[in-house]
């Protein structure tokens, strides 16, 4: 009888009859009800990855308006995340065997969640910084935590807590500063900065259908999928758009070049590995920190590189919307003993964006 309940409990918990919270300190198989230990790390270590995550993902507007001055847009997102989804999928095929083909419904989700994060998001990123600096960008993307809050708590029919609404509000407030016509003052393109806006709420959206549809438990190898499909997606919007007939590598720049070629190997590649490193060893609300950070190094290297002007408008808009992601990130419940699967997945998915 005593097996019988046990074996009675283990099936409620796997299928989320269990009402108690289920966490993890490290990175574990979705929907998985067990605990993880996290391995220890060194601080040089723990330092050294989130200096990577840090400066190379703050790095990765810089590197898109460089590589948006001569590339088509679309189609340079698209061979970038492509490439990278290829390489992942390599290499865990070859590291990692024997390994569980993926399902038609996990590809279905990859594709999916892809379209959402690389097309809506990174997508609408680049075609943007054609026009938008790249400091604006990065702030604009910040506001990504806030909308993932909103739009889960619709998603699952229960009313947005008084921080995410208040949040909302003061993110919003930092974007109409951006908008609001001043004198003596550059003026920022409108209608791109409204695209710019709605590209959150994309890369939001995706990383909830990431957390929430069928998934390999294998992190690399469901980013791996979603990279490659997102990829494909990027790759035929930018056809259908016109990118591939005005297509002329003869006006490709070399500093172009490059530049896609860090954003594939460092900012898909290198800082994503570093990313998936942090979760296993260290608490995601410390990870989570690259959500506020990333922006001020945005900031800086615009002004540095490309003498992007840092005007007292984009402090203001800057300091009401990191003030409302801080604010949000912090202010969520958490488990004492560390996040859901589901935040985990979720996290993972918004970041591979970058």
């Amino acid at each position: 009888m005593l097996q019988v309940r046990r074996a009675d409990k283990l099936r409620r918990s796997l299928h989320h009859d269990d009402p108690r919270p289920r966490t993890v300190t490290g990175r574990v198989a979705h929907n998985a009800p067990m605990i993880v230990t996290p391995p220890r790390a060194s601080r040089l270590a723990v330092a050294t990855g989130l200096g990577i995550v840090y400066v190379v993902w703050g790095s990765t507007y810089l590197a898109i308006a460089i590589a948006v001055q001569t590339l088509p847009p679309l189609l340079a997102a698209g061979a970038r995340f492509g490439l990278a989804g290829v390489l992942l999928l390599g290499y865990v095929a070859v590291r990692r065997r024997p390994m569980a083909w993926p399902t038609l419904a996990q590809w279905r989700t990859a594709t999916l969640a892809g379209g959402l994060l690389l097309l809506g998001g990174n997508g609408l990123v680049m075609l943007s910084e054609r026009t938008l600096p790249s400091g604006i960008a990065a702030i604009m993307i910040a506001t990504t935590p806030i909308w993932m809050a909103l739009i889960d708590a619709l998603l699952h029919r229960r009313a947005p807590s008084a921080l995410t609404i208040g949040g909302l509000l003061v993110g919003l407030a930092g974007a109409a500063v951006l908008l609001v016509p001043l004198d003596g003052v550059g003026q920022l393109d409108a209608f791109w900065l409204l695209v710019l806006m709605t590209a959150p709420v994309w890369w939001a959206t995706g990383s909830l259908v990431a957390r929430d549809g069928p998934r390999p438990p294998d992190a690399l190898l469901a980013t791996g999928m979603q990279m490659f499909a997102g990829g494909a997606v990027l790759l035929v919007a930018g056809s259908a758009l016109g990118e591939l007939a005005g297509i002329d590598p003869s006006r490709f720049s070399d500093a172009s070049l490059l530049a896609l070629l860090y954003l594939l190997v460092f900012g898909s590649l290198v800082a994503f590995t570093a990313y998936i490193w942090l979760l296993d060893h260290v608490p995601i609300t410390v990870v989570s920190t690259y959500a506020y950070v990333n922006p001020v190094v945005a900031v800086a290297l615009g002004a540095v590189f490309l003498h992007e002007p840092i005007t007292a408008r984009t402090l203001i808009a800057a300091a009401l919307i990191l003030g409302a992601v801080v604010a949000i990130v912090s202010g969520r419940r958490r488990d004492a003993l560390g996040p859901t699967a589901e935040e985990v997945a979720a996290a993972e998915a918004e970041a591979e964006a970058h």
